[in-house]
């Protein structure tokens, strides 16, 4: 049967049998029975001579089925009736109601998600005789439109893009709605999409997703600060073994100015580079012995048995730098 034309008590038996079949909602009915236009009757007993109408509906008046006028909020006298038969009224709230629409679709990238738009709507005061005799099923129209604009918007975005365009779906769910539902004595005071929800297989699997991301953007930033690290200890290593060297050959360099300033002190005699090598060798080789001597965990070390065997390892060492430095090995 039509909601139009069905008394509270009739909606009520109507839809008890909808929530025995599992088809229509708790809430569903509550907005249903608000937004339906309802049969009232008067505040006497056997007669609709005088109504009571409360301040949140409008009241039409019905003169043997016809309409007559509308009644403002407060006791009003429709006229003289005999047991409901020549006066009936015609009721609807005017206050805002939200209807709750959930519609199904897919994106651009081919991903099942359920949209859940709510939908603030009332009765425009000028219009309210389009809205009681015009409509019948208020929540299936909004429902209509709304699962068209949805349905029109959301295919061609990606799931992303959907969630950062909520906006703009529900300006043209809004838009959409102030048009149709304008013709029927209805307007439309905000359209929201408060919410979209993904298959759970693909919110599972987009959350592997961004773990798998974030694992691998911590591996990366591992392997990063570890090569900071390394090349920090290396170019540390380098930087050590080069003022380390600097020492070393700063030392070497006072060591050989001082022999030979100890050894041609008082005298002209120059010393060549021959002398001065021999005597940086012996030096070493003590230096060497000294240094074996002093570590407690030295191993074996076999070497020269005399002091007087450097210079024939300068002697070595020397030819083996002249050899090495003839034309005929420089173009071998």
């Amino acid at each position: 049967s039509r909601f139009g034309s069905c008394t509270l008590a009739a909606l009520r038996e109507f839809a008890g049998c909808f929530f025995a079949a599992g088809t229509v909602t708790r809430t569903q009915f509550q907005q249903l029975s608000a937004m339906a236009q309802k049969q009232e009757s008067g505040c006497l007993p056997c007669t609709n001579c005088f109504v009571t109408v409360p301040q949140d509906k409008y009241y039409a008046v019905e003169n043997f089925g016809k309409y007559s006028h509308m009644l403002k909020p407060g006791l009003s006298f429709a006229g003289f009736d005999c047991c409901g038969c020549c006066i009936q009224y015609r009721s609807i709230t005017s206050r805002v109601d939200q209807l709750m629409v959930q519609v199904h679709t897919k994106t651009k990238d081919n991903v099942f998600v359920t949209a859940s738009v709510a939908v603030q709507q009332s009765v425009k005061p000028d219009n309210t005789v389009d809205a009681i005799y015009k409509l019948s099923d208020v929540h299936a129209q909004i429902d209509s439109y709304v699962s068209d604009v949805v349905r029109s918007c959301v295919p061609h975005l990606t799931l992303d893009e959907s969630f950062e365009k909520k906006d703009d779906i529900s300006n043209s769910v809004q838009q959409r709605l102030t048009v149709e539902m304008g013709h029927y004595g209805f307007q439309i005071h905000k359209a929201l999409v408060t919410e979209l929800v993904p298959n759970a297989e693909v919110v599972q699997s987009m959350n592997e997703i961004n773990k798998q991301k974030r694992l691998r953007d911590a591996a990366i930033m591992a392997a990063e600060g570890e090569k900071i690290r390394v090349v920090k200890a290396a170019e540390a290593a380098a930087d050590a073994a080069q003022l380390q060297g600097e020492g070393i050959a700063r030392q070497r360099r006072a060591i050989i100015d001082g022999l030979r300033d100890s050894i041609t002190h008082g005298t002209q005699e120059a010393l060549s580079t021959e002398k001065i090598s021999e005597l940086l060798l012996i030096t070493q080789y003590f230096e060497t012995l000294r240094d074996i001597a002093a570590n407690s965990k030295a191993s074996t070390v076999f070497l020269p048995h005399s002091a007087g065997a450097v210079s024939d390892v300068a002697s070595q060492i020397r030819n083996g730098i002249m050899q090495a430095g003839a034309p005929g090995q420089q173009r071998m």
